[in-house]
């Protein structure tokens, strides 16, 4: 069983086979005294949904050879999936463990589970990418205990989507749905395999739609309460009409099984990426090339706002679309092609979908002022992918200490600005007990501006520092790894 954790211990990955609702309804057992006993809520009978879709629901089975690293059980030791894994790891530090264990540097197999759901008659399934990436050995079972090993066509990892092959024909099929038409509160089934519990039905309701999570920007995620466990990831969604509209794909979890909080793909996201994978293109995304963040109030004061809407832009990536644009950090973008933004989540899913060459136009607040840029989207490249973070040298024997802020800086290495691709900034060796600290300033972050002016050696933080105000928000720009987002610094008296 794979899983994906979000959150502190990350999304722990549970999909679930799904079957869609029927709009039946069963009366209630109870009534208030003095009513008619008619009920005011019907609740649904799911049951010709299953009949009607369940044989297109498939269980996946795959194999894949791994190395042995024995840093012991990921996951706590209250969770269900402890008891399963346990025997596989050893103590950290260990050469096996405890029931013959592969030790450090040996290969051994791995079996997971997942579902899926087939889309044509010919053999074409669709599941989640977690599920098979990796895999030597797939296998695809039907309900009618049919069994055939499956061909990868494709898969996008970044979202999270991957079609398969079978060798069959007169296969039955799902009804695909359209996502776009689903609201808060309504109806929706899943069936899968958690734990390895074949073909188990769940429901719930829509939680919340368009959700974005910090490890998948493009994909506005459906949220709901139906649960799903490991085993269940790669199944379908479906609404009271019998249609998908959604892959289960995530849990919030911190046991690693069901906590109440699951997350599905969009349907009408996902058949975007099968229809190129189909046809064996390199699923494409949208790109502004730029880094943003959330407004709060403090930065919205901090950039002359009334409100604390819009995505703040942090970074702009030089020679991207929005460093073409004229685009720069500090600006809010409030609106999208005549599309608002209130938050920094809407805007990945918004560009992602939009083919390269598109063009669009930014409304931007600049100085507390509104503007409106010309923009034209790219396609995201290759290298920035799965981006990894990195931390920047610098000179430690230069220090500067900034008394105001109770830090101590030192300029960057010609190699650091390279790697960082900046040309100012400075290095944060220490952080003392203060307003540095208490905005969030960390050693080995670099500052690139303070209250939107450059910074490019100690002296000039030092300068800047002393003529600013106290108790204002100030927002501070600073690089961490490979990103860059605001603070905000608040001086005392």
């Amino acid at each position: 069983m794979k899983n994906r954790v979000l959150g502190r211990q990350r999304l722990a990955v549970a999909l679930c086979v799904g079957l869609g609702l029927s709009i039946g309804t069963v009366a209630p057992t109870w009534a208030d005294a003095g009513t008619s006993g008619q009920a005011l809520v019907g609740l649904p009978d799911f049951t010709p949904i299953v009949k009607q879709y369940g044989p297109a629901v498939v269980n996946i089975s795959t194999t894949e050879t791994k190395v042995a690293r024995n840093t012991g059980s990921p996951f706590p030791p209250n969770s269900p999936l402890n008891q399963f894994f346990a025997p596989f790891f050893g103590a950290p530090g260990q050469p096996g463990g405890p029931q013959g264990a592969p030790g450090a540097g040996q290969k051994y197999q791995v079996q997971s589970l997942g579902s899926g759901f087939i889309v044509s008659p010919d053999g074409y399934v669709v599941t989640a990418a977690h599920v098979v990436k990796g895999a030597q050995k797939i296998i695809v079972s039907l309900t009618n205990h049919h069994q055939y090993t499956a061909h990868l066509v494709g898969l996008s990892t970044r979202m999270d989507v991957a079609l398969l092959k079978i060798d069959a024909k007169n296969l039955p099929t799902v009804q695909i749905g359209d996502s776009g038409k689903l609201e808060v509160g309504q109806w929706v089934l899943a069936v899968g395999s958690p734990f390895g519990f074949e073909n188990s039905v769940t429901q719930g309701v829509v939680s919340a739609t368009s959700r974005p999570l910090p490890d998948d920007p493009y994909i506005p995620f459906i949220q709901t309460d139906v649960p799903i466990n490991p085993g269940n990831s790669g199944g379908p969604l479906f609404n009271m009409h019998g249609q998908v509209i959604g892959i289960n794909d995530q849990i919030y979890t911190s046991s690693g099984g069901y906590m109440g909080l699951s997350f599905s793909i969009p349907i009408n996201v996902a058949m975007d990426a099968v229809k190129q994978l189909k046809l064996h293109q390199k699923v494409h995304f949208g790109w502004l090339g730029v880094m943003i963040q959330d407004v709060s109030m403090d930065l919205a004061r901090s950039f002359h706002m009334k409100e604390p809407v819009g995505a703040l832009v942090s970074q702009v990536v030089p020679d991207g679309p929005a460093a073409k644009a004229g685009l720069r950090p500090g600006d809010v973008i409030v609106s999208f092609d005549g599309q608002s933004i209130y938050n920094s989540g809407q805007l990945p899913p918004l560009v992602g979908a939009l083919p390269a060459g598109f063009k669009a136009k930014l409304g931007v607040i600049r100085d507390g002022k509104p503007m409106i840029l010309n923009i034209v989207v790219e396609s995201l490249p290759g290298n920035l992918e799965n981006a990894a973070e990195s931390t920047a040298p610098g000179s430690p024997a230069q220090k500067g200490e900034v008394k105001r802020l109770n830090v101590q800086v030192g300029p960057l290495t010609a190699e650091a600005r390279k790697q960082l691709n900046v040309n100012t900034g400075v290095l944060v060796l220490g952080v003392g007990v203060g307003p540095a600290a208490e905005a969030g300033i960390r050693p080995g972050d670099v500052i690139l501006q303070v209250a939107q002016q450059q910074i490019a050696n100690a002296a000039d933080l030092q300068k800047l520092v002393a003529a600013l105000p106290a108790g204002q928000p100030i927002p501070v720009l600073v690089r961490r790894g490979e990103g860059s987002f605001y603070l905000v610094l608040s001086l005392p008296h």
